[in-house]
């Protein structure tokens, strides 16, 4: 299984301009500083971006963002860019970004979707992180934090909430889901938000990173149940847990991306796009 990690997706895959990748830092709090240097997060950053600049939030591909960055700065990835003039994207694309570059060093690496309890004391921003095989274990890796601004170490970052543990916990009563999503002043939190993202981190485990405002198929309470009951246990080392949930997914219409998404994105559009 561990293979299947070390492979690019079709999102990940950094195409012409995979040689890029070659010359990103070894060590990963060197990679993560890198990364860092390529993408802005579309509101995170205090900047007002707007137009096709925003648009650039809905790149779901690593070959286009590195076009897009290529296209402004015809230099090695490790060369500064101004802030404002870095990828617009979000969590997920840092992430993306990450694990493409540990994927082609051969290191398996995947997205994890879930909930940052770091960036806020009463409330659970939904986030997404790297995770890679270090030899001994699964290490989560946050590339947007800026490791100065956090008092621990944003390169093994334990304290993350996978969807898959935020559902379980709210189903057996112990959180509160209103405090689980986009922004405590937006309507994007609660239980459908809880469910609609164990769906999603089933799909990057699975290779579809999808943008994290695409949304298709749909489940129910007792489907998320059992999804996240499999991601737990596979989370821990069950092999046949983690078979099934591949199965599953590759199998059920309901579950896996097929084709085409319906984004629904912070730049403004709407609409179903092929993928």
């Amino acid at each position: 299984m561990m293979q299947r990690y070390r492979e690019q997706t079709r999102f990940s895959d950094p195409g012409r301009l995979g040689h890029l990748l070659d010359d990103l830092p070894e060590d990963v709090p060197g990679l993560l500083a890198a990364v860092r240097n390529l993408v802005v997060h579309y509101r995170a950053a205090g900047i007002t971006f707007t137009g096709e600049r925003l648009a650039e939030v809905d790149t779901r591909w690593l070959s286009k963002m590195l076009e897009l960055d290529q296209g402004r700065f015809p230099v090695p990835l490790t060369e500064a860019r101004p802030e404002r003039e870095r990828i617009v994207g979000c969590c997920r694309d840092f992430t993306l970004l990450t694990v493409a570059a540990l994927r082609r060093r051969g290191v398996p690496a995947r997205s994890r979707v879930g909930f940052a309890p770091y960036f806020a004391d009463d409330f659970n921003y939904d986030h997404a992180v790297a995770e890679y095989w270090n030899g001994r274990r699964w290490v989560l890796a946050d590339a947007q934090l800026d490791p100065a601004a956090f008092p621990f170490d944003t390169a093994d970052v334990p304290q993350f909430i996978t969807a898959a543990q935020a559902w379980t916990a709210h189903r057996r009563g112990l959180i509160d889901a209103e405090n689980y999503g986009v922004d405590p002043y937006l309507p994007f939190r609660g239980h459908q938000f809880l469910l609609d993202y164990v769906l999603l981190e089933l799909a990057h485990r699975n290779g579809d990173e999808v943008l994290l405002w695409d949304q298709w198929g749909a489940i129910t309470d007792r489907t998320a149940d059992e999804l996240a009951e499999l991601l737990l246990s596979a989370d821990r080392g069950d092999v046949d847990a983690e078979r099934t949930l591949t199965k599953r997914y590759e199998t059920d219409p309901a579950l896996h991306v097929d084709g085409r998404v319906h984004c629904l994105s912070p730049s403004g559009f709407d609409g179903w796009v092929k993928v």
